[in-house]
Parts: structure tokens; C-alpha cells; sequence
């Protein structure tokens, strides 16, 4: 669902940035102003944005290789991070600097109907694409609330389609308080100060989208419902009697490494604790289907040594909330 919602959104956003660059640029040619030019800008680089998270999908499908044996699942987060990168330079340093000039050497606007015309066009336009990242984002955050929507998701595409579509259309608001401020005073400073303001939004969704993506690279555990699902279906209270440690890890979006070392009785045969772990490994599945990757470590459970507290050195990364030593 976050895949094929995520590319719907991406689709509409693409459809919407390509229509409102070109009326930008039409608008800066009669007009002058700064303001179109660097939110034509903006509307090309988001373009390019879109362009390269679709490419970023295309690429996480491909099968698995020796040389990748856990797949390209994170190409995903690979690509979403180049858009914050593109967002920061070409679209926020630009107008910023676009901006510093036309404040250095303001004119007045010319044929003022294009810029207006072509933001209320604009802010339609970018109304519809943020409607349908919204709609799309809904069915997947339940009742999580935008911010930490934002923060949680493990699929990058719609978190970032909303964040470009929510600065775009504070983008248009503000190059559209620089224009209409430029024609009431005459002094075209007002242009140059609104395409600051742009381009200063752009850096700050930028920095955003790159400490989000940055942390899904370095790579995230599963969310709290999913690791309580996940223990809930290890142990079976009969072969399997508890969890020692474990560790998770999203190799992508859709696809979750399990990792655990767990419990199980000392005068259990090596065939009765073989199909132990076959069942709890079915069972995960059935629990939380994305764990496709699952490893199970069976091991002797010791009250003396569980009294001693986890071991930091038992696992790469130290105790987490479900050790409980052995």
C-alpha cells in the first residue's frame, strides 16, 4: 500500500511541478521578477525530485545478487536523501542568492498579471498534489499525527512529496506577499525579500528531509507495534520459553530483518528445538508480514546469568528494552 499510495502521490506532485515551472518561467520572462524565477526553480528541482524517487523505486525492486544478499530496499532511502541534497542547493541556495541580488539592485515589476495569474494558478495546482499526498498519507498513518507521521514512516516518499508540497504552497504565499508588497509600494526590494524567505523554507525542509532520511540509512528498527508483535509470536510458552535478545533492522521499506536469540529448554532435542524454531519463524511472518529475514539462535536460558543484566557486548549496538540476558 505505502508503495503504490507513494507513487500515486509522487505521479500527481511530478504532473503539477512540470505544469507550474513552465507557467513560472513564462512569468518571469514578461515580468521580471525574482520571485517566478526562483520559484520556477523551485518547481524544476521538485520536479527533478519526483523524477528521481520513481527512479529510486524502480531500483529497489531488483532481485537480490551475491554480491547484495539482503536486495536494494535501501535505494529507496538512497535516493530520497539526493532529494534533500537537490532541495538545499538548487532550489533554496539559489533563491537565496537570487534573492540577496535583487534586494542589491531592485526594479520595478513589469506586466504584473503574469506572476499574479501564474501563482493563483500555482497554488491550485499545488493544492490538488498536496490533496493527494494527504489522501494517500491517511490510509497509512492511522492515528499517528503528521509530525510523528513524518518522523515514523519507513517508506521516504510520501513524507517527502508532503514536505515539498507544504513548502511549495508557503513558497507561492510568500512570492505572492513579495509581488503583490512590490506593485502597492512600487520598490521592488519586496520581490527580493519574498524570494529570501523562499529560499530560506527551502534550506529548512531540506535539513529536515536529510536528518529523516539520513536515519532510515543508518538503518531503523521496526516500530514499537511491530516488535511487540513480533515477541508475542516467538514465544510459544512450551519449547520456546523466552527471548534472550533481539535485534531488528528495516532493510527497506517493506522488507524487516529479524534477528534473536532465544530460549529454550535444556532436555529439548536438537529436532524438537529445529521445528520449535520453524513454527515461531512462521509465525512472525503471520504476525507481521514484512519480516522476511529472519534469523533464530536457540540457547540455554540461565536465571544466575539473566540476574547479571544484558551484556553491552552481546550484541552490536549494546542492550535494547527487550534484552534480558542469559
Amino acid at each position: 500500500m505505502s508503495a503504490s499510495g507513494g507513487t500515486r502521490a509522487i505521479v500527481a506532485a511530478l504532473g503539477a511541478n512540470l505544469a507550474i515551472a513552465a507557467s513560472k518561467f513564462v512569468a518571469f520572462a514578461f515580468s521580471g521578477s525574482s520571485s517566478m524565477l526562483a520559484e520556477g526553480v523551485h518547481s524544476l528541482a521538485d520536479s527533478g525530485n519526483q523524477f528521481l524517487l520513481l527512479v529510486g523505486g524502480k531500483k529497489a525492486q531488483r532481485e537480490a545478487t551475491p554480491q547484495h544478499p539482503f536486495g536494494y530496499g535501501r535505494e529507496r532511502y538512497i535516493y530520497a536523501f539526493l532529494v534533500s541534497i537537490v532541495l538545499f542547493s538548487i532550489g533554496g541556495m539559489f533563491a537565496i542568492y537570487e534573492g540577496y541580488e535583487k534586494i542589491r539592485h531592485p526594479h520595478e515589476l513589469e506586466h504584473w498579471y503574469w506572476p499574479v495569474g501564474v501563482l493563483v494558478f500555482a497554488i491550485i495546482a499545488e493544492g490538488f498534489s498536496f490533496r493527494t499526498a494527504i489522501k494517500e498519507s491517511n490510509e497509512l498513518r492511522g492515528k499517528l499525527s503528521w509530525s510523528q507521521f513524518i518522523r515514523r514512516a519507513k517508506a521516504p516518499e510520501l513524507p517527502v512529496v508532503l514536505l515539498e508540497d507544504f513548502g511549495a504552497l508557503i513558497g507561492l504565499v510568500l512570492a505572492l506577499g513579495g509581488v503583490g508588497l512590490a506593485l502597492l509600494t512600487g520598490d521592488g526590494t519586496w520581490d527580493g525579500i519574498g524570494t529570501v524567505c523562499i529560499g530560506v523554507l527551502l534550506v529548512l525542509i531540506a535539513l529536515v528531509l536529510a536528518a529523516e532520511t539520513k536515519s532510515l540509512l543508518l538503518g531503523e528498527a521496526a516500530g514499537l507495534e511491530d516488535v511487540r508483535k513480533i515477541e508475542a509470536a516467538i514465544v510459544d510458552g512450551d519449547t520456546v520459553t523466552g527471548i534472550i535478545h533481539m535485534r531488528t533492522l528495516h532493510l527497506g521499506p517493506e522488507e524487516l530483518l529479524v534477528a534473536a536469540k532465544i530460549a529454550v529448554r535444556h532436555d529439548d532435542t536438537a529436532a524438537e528445538v529445529a521445528s520449535a524454531i520453524n513454527a515461531a519463524e512462521a509465525r512472525i511472518r503471520a504476525a507481521v508480514p514484512i519480516a522476511r529475514v529472519i534469523y533464530l539462535e536457540p540457547d540455554i536460558y540461565s536465571e544466575a546469568e539473566a540476574a547479571k543484566g544484558p551484556d553491552p557486548e552481546a550484541t552490536p549496538g549494546g542492550p535494547t528494552p527487550h534484552s534480558a540476558g542469559h
